[in-house]
């Protein structure tokens, strides 16, 4: 192939054909893919995603997939990851913007009552998550560190047992709320959580 530096002086480089563009002008392209991946999720579910569809959201090519991924499980790694991590950054802030006791407490209250599966999206996708975990181990890792970075926050404020105790509460309530039909009372959560820390002192 022909380089600029090996064109004799004076001839035109070559023009590059308008509309091409190869991958390495669009460097998003992979991160395109995975959220598209989690909007496929949300409206169909593991079962019903797959490369055609995911390539159609994400308005990439259809060979992008293989290019980027080496197959579907991958791609699910990926997506989840990205899922678990911004649920994570979120219950972590709430735990570090906590001075004392009790305004961690008040924040286990808001992250059952406010900010976890607070969207139709986000209820989904945990579920989804869960789904494909029981069924499949080698996503255990997944929820794993997911469960693991939120008692590491949980316990910047509570012994350990009591940040177990608290992590699984606030997992259950959480899929509790999503899902009931009927709206749910603060004060029940209120008195939840003051009993498993009031244990734990």
């Amino acid at each position: 192939m022909t380089t600029d530096a090996d064109r004799l002086p004076g001839t035109a480089a070559a023009v590059p054909v308008p509309g091409r563009r190869g991958r390495r002008n669009d460097p998003g392209r992979r991160d395109r893919i995975i959220d598209a991946c989690l909007d496929v999720i949300v409206e169909q579910g593991v079962a019903g995603a797959s490369h055609r569809k995911i390539a159609a959201a994400a308005g990439v090519p259809l060979g992008s997939m293989t290019y980027h991924f080496t197959g579907m499980d991958e791609l699910l790694r990926e997506a989840f990851r990205r899922f678990a991590l911004g649920v994570s950054a979120r219950f972590e802030r709430r735990m570090l913007d906590a001075r004392d006791a009790e305004e961690a407490k008040a924040a286990v209250v808001a992250l059952i009552t406010a900010d976890l599966l607070s969207s139709r999206r986000d209820l989904v996708l945990t579920s989804e998550l869960y789904t494909l975990a029981a069924r499949k181990p080698e996503f255990r890792d997944l929820t794993n560190r997911w469960m693991a970075r939120s008692r590491a926050a949980l316990e910047r404020h509570f012994d350990p047992v009591t940040a177990r105790l608290l992590d699984a509460l606030i997992e259950g309530l959480t899929l509790h709320r999503g899902l009931d039909t009927e709206p749910h009372d603060t004060a029940a959560v209120v008195e939840a959580v003051d009993r498993i820390t009031r244990c734990g002192n």
